[in-house]
């Protein structure tokens, strides 16, 4: 065999393995070894959803990662699997181990492999969740998390990235809880709270940030950090503000009130995270170009007023601006100025004015 030969059949021969290798589902020990993973817990009967099952425990190489069955063995029983699911047989429920969000099949291969060929999307399931031991923050973040579940019932997953807000969470549900009762709700239980805190005090202020675009500012974080962030500033600390005090007509400083507030709102209507900011800009111009610059100015939406004036300045005009939270007025209004009004041809100098306090009739 001549040596490109050779060289092309072994470059054939590494991707064959390559490919085989990266088609096996996942190896049960391998994973259960690199979490240190041995303490476990009983879970129950649950629904799980089948792309959430990721290997077998004993028949990984069996398997690929659709869990199909390899062509090369017997097909026999998994024929017959899929024969008795379609004839609405009743079938028990496959045994899986869970290691944080994974799962791996312990008894119920042919079962998983036969619910995906049918297209079905989850299975039921006996699970028993092995917990990770080793001391990292991504451990430490599933373990307050997985608690929180347990204790609220709540399934909608609320990802939190630093250690103890899960805790700040509970409290706050717990008050909700003390609330609710004070109120003679029926929602009295710690769950009930749970799912009435998560339904109209949660999802709402989730809904606010989604319409704010908050997250764009954010990207290392996640929509339940900045829900916890925003109600321990606002509803927790209870910090008064010399600035910025308008926040309190979108959002109430107290949560119950907020709640209240929401429940009167379809989700369309709830408030934009925005402030207006009214600004005055004098000009001085080009006096050739003057009304083609007034003319160019009063097309700009955000520009409400154009005046020629005499004196030390030509033109005044009036603008109305909207900011988010994440910026202060002064960057809005110099970005506006700058991209807007001072590169139109003719536009010589500029001086912004910023009303304090303001009074209109």
């Amino acid at each position: 065999m001549g040596i490109i030969s050779w060289i092309l059949n072994h470059i054939k021969n590494s991707n064959s393995q390559n490919t085989s290798t990266s088609e096996k589902i996942c190896n049960f020990d391998q994973r259960q070894e690199k979490e240190a993973a041995y303490d476990y817990r009983e879970r129950g009967i649950r629904c799980v959803l089948l792309d959430q099952i990721v290997g077998s425990v004993g028949r990984y190489q069996d398997f690929d990662r659709q869990f199909k069955l390899k062509p090369h063995l017997p097909s026999e029983r998994f024929e017959q699997v899929k024969k008795a699911m379609l004839e609405g047989k009743p079938m028990p429920p496959v045994k899986l181990y869970q290691i944080k969000d994974d799962y791996y099949v312990l008894d119920g291969n042919h079962r998983v492999a036969a619910t995906r060929a049918l297209g079905r999307k989850d299975i039921n399931a006996k699970i028993v969740e092995l917990i990770p031991s080793k001391n990292s923050l991504e451990n430490i973040l599933y373990l307050e998390r997985s608690e929180f579940e347990d204790k609220t019932g709540i399934s909608p997953r609320i990802e939190l990235t630093e250690i103890g807000q899960y805790k700040y969470l509970i409290k706050q549900i717990e008050s909700h809880r003390i609330y609710l009762q004070d109120q003679g709700s029926e929602a009295s239980t710690f769950n009930q709270a749970a799912q009435d805190w998560y339904n109209t005090i949660y999802c709402p202020m989730i809904t606010i940030i989604e319409k704010a675009r908050l997250m764009e500012s954010f990207p290392d974080r996640t929509y339940a950090d900045l829900f916890t962030y925003i109600a321990c500033h606002q509803w927790e600390l209870g910090r008064t503000r010399k600035y910025g005090f308008g926040i309190d007509d979108l959002i109430p400083n107290n949560m119950e009130v907020f709640r209240t507030k929401m429940a009167n709102m379809t989700a369309g209507d709830y408030p934009d995270m925005q402030r207006w900011i009214t600004t005055f800009v004098l000009m001085n111009v080009t006096a050739k170009h003057e009304r083609k610059i007034m003319e160019k100015l009063f097309a700009i939406q955000e520009i409400k007023e154009v005046h020629s004036v005499h004196g030390a300045f030509d033109l005044i005009v009036k603008i109305v601006l909207s900011r988010d939270l994440l910026c202060s007025d002064a960057e809005v209004i110099g970005d506006f100025v700058q991209n807007k009004i001072r590169m139109i041809n003719g536009v010589n100098a500029t001086q912004t004015l910023i009303p304090g306090l303001s009074k209109i009739k």
